[in-house]
C-alpha cells in the first residue's frame, strides 16, 4: 500500500533511501530498506489504519519537511536518535498549533464550535501519529539514547507478537500512563490513591466522586456500580458501609484495573467485579452509573469514558434501571450538563428519557467543576465549561 520510490526530504541535502514497495494489511507492514526486507506488526490503539506511505527519517530530517509529509499522510519511520525524535514531535505540534485557522464564517453556535474543535483535535492527532518508532519483539527500541520502555509497553499493550511499529505519540502516552499508574491519583473521598491503567479514565475530576460520597444512602446493603472503570465509585460505596457492591464493566483493562485497586484499597471482600454490558443479574436497592457525558464519537479508547455516540450508555442505563431496581430503591445517575451547554442534548430530552423509562426524579445534588479548563478563557469550549454543572440525579420507580 506504500508507493515505490526513495525519500527526498532529508535535511541539508542528506538522503536516506527507502526502496521498493511496502505492503500493509490490518496488522502487518512490509517494506524494503537498503535492499533488506523488513516487516513489523502495526499497533494503533485508536484503530488508525496502517499507513499507505512510509519514508525513513533521521536526525537530518527537518521539521518543515516532516510536517509537510505528515500532513499529506506519509508516515515517518524514525532511524535516528530517540531524543531527537521527541524534539521533532514537539516541533510538529508547534507547527500545527500556530497554523492559522481558515478564513470563513465564525461558528454560529457552541455546537458548531464543538464540532470544529473535535475536527481540529482529530487532524492534530492524525498528523502527530505519523512519526513512527520501531520496536523489537520485547519492546526494546533499537535507536540511540532510547529509554527502556519495556515494562510500560507491556502494561499498556500486552505482549508483542514480534517486531512492531508504534507512533511516538502513542508510546509517550503509554509512558505517561505507566507513571500515572505507579503514582496514582489521590481521591479525597477515599483518603487514598487510585491507580489507573493505560486506557482507563483516571478520576481526576473529584466533584463527581464527592457527590457519591455525600448523597444520602437508601436502605439496603447491596449496590451495583455500572461502568466501574478504576473502581473508584465502588470503593466509595464500600467505604460508606455497604456490605456488598457488584461493579461491572465490559472493558478488559478496566476490569483488571478495578480489581487491582479494590484489592489494594482493602475492599475485595465487599466488592465483586463482573464483566457485563451495563447491569449484572438481579436487583439492587442502589444502582450507580457515571456514563460518558458527551454524545459524540470517541477517537481513542481513553475517550470512551468521555464520548458516547447517541448517548448509548446513558439511554441504556435509564432503559434498564427500573427492571433492576428494588422497590423503594434509587438509581444514582452522575451526569454533567456540558452536553446541554454545547447544544448536543437538551434537558428536555433527558427528562423525557427518564419518564419514558418509568422513573421519576426524587432528588438531585449539584457540584461545580474545579478542573483547570473550567477557568481557561483561551479554551475553545470555555463558555460551556464555565457554565457546566455536574449532578447526581436520584431516580426512583415512577409509581413509588
Amino acid at each position: 500500500m506504500l508507493g515505490p520510490g526513495a525519500s527526498r526530504h532529508r535535511g541539508k541535502g542528506a538522503r536516506v533511501s527507502l526502496e521498493a514497495v511496502a505492503v500493509a494489511d490490518e496488522t502487518l507492514v512490509r517494506w524494503t530498506e537498503k535492499d533488506t526486507a523488513h516487516e513489523a506488526l502495526w499497533h494503533a490503539e485508536g484503530g488508525l489504519p496502517a499507513p499507505r506511505r512510509i519514508e525513513l527519517a533521521d536526525d537530518r530530517t527537518t521539521a518543515d519537511a516532516a510536517f509537510r509529509l505528515a500532513s499529506q499522510g506519509t508516515a515517518l519511520l524514525w532511524r535516528g536518535d530517540f531524543q531527537n525524535a521527541r524534539q521533532l514531535l514537539n516541533a510538529l505540534a508547534r507547527r500545527i498549533d500556530r497554523k492559522p485557522a481558515k478564513a470563513g464564517v465564525a461558528p454560529a453556535t457552541l455546537a458548531d464550535s464543538f464540532h470544529l474543535h473535535r475536527q481540529a483535535q482529530s487532524q492534530r492527532a492524525r498528523i502527530l501519529a505519523m512519526l513512527l518508532i520501531p520496536f523489537e519483539a520485547d519492546y526494546t527500541i533499537p535507536l540511540r539514547r532510547a529509554p527502556d520502555v519495556r515494562l510500560a509497553c507491556l502494561e499498556a499493550f500486552g505482549p508483542a507478537g514480534g517486531a512492531t511499529l508504534i507512533s511516538l505519540r502513542e508510546l509517550l502516552g503509554a509512558i505517561g500512563a505507566y507513571e500515572w499508574r505507579k503514582k496514582g491519583v489521590e481521591v479525597e473521598a477515599l483518603g487514598a490513591r487510585v491507580h489507573p491503567f493505560y486506557g482507563v479514565f483516571a478520576p481526576v475530576r473529584g466533584e463527581y466522586v464527592g457527590l457519591v460520597a455525600q448523597a444520602p444512602l437508601p436502605p439496603g446493603a447491596l449496590a451495583f456500580d455500572i461502568g466501574t472503570g478504576t473502581g473508584v465509585l465502588a470503593a466509595v460505596l464500600a467505604k460508606r458501609g455497604l456490605a456488598r457492591v457488584i461493579a461491572t464493566d465490559q472493558d478488559d483493562r478496566a476490569l483488571a484495573c478495578a480489581r487491582l485497586n479494590i484489592e489494594q484499597l482493602g475492599y475485595a471482600r465487599q466488592i465483586e467485579v463482573q464483566q457485563a454490558d451495563l447491569f449484572p443479574e438481579g436487583r439492587a436497592p442502589l444502582i450507580v452509573c457515571n456514563p460518558p457525558w458527551i454524545p459524540a464519537r470517541p477517537s481513542s479508547p481513553i475517550e470512551r469514558a468521555i464520548y458516547d455516540p447517541q448517548s448509548r450508555m446513558l439511554m441504556g442505563f435509564l432503559a434498564g434501571l427500573a427492571e433492576h431496581l428494588e422497590p423503594g430503591g434509587e438509581g444514582w445517575l452522575i451526569l454533567s450538563d456540558i452536553a446541554e451547554h454545547l447544544g448536543l442534548r437538551t434537558r428536555a430530552e433527558l427528562e423525557v428519557a427518564i419518564a419514558a423509562a418509568g422513573l421519576r426524579v426524587s432528588g438531585r445534588s449539584d457540584a461545580k467543576p474545579v478542573h483547570p479548563k473550567a477557568f481557561d478563557a483561551s479554551d475553545p469550549l470555555y463558555a460551556a465549561r464555565r457554565a457546566e454543572t455536574t449532578s447526581l440525579w436520584r431516580l426512583a420507580h415512577a409509581l413509588t
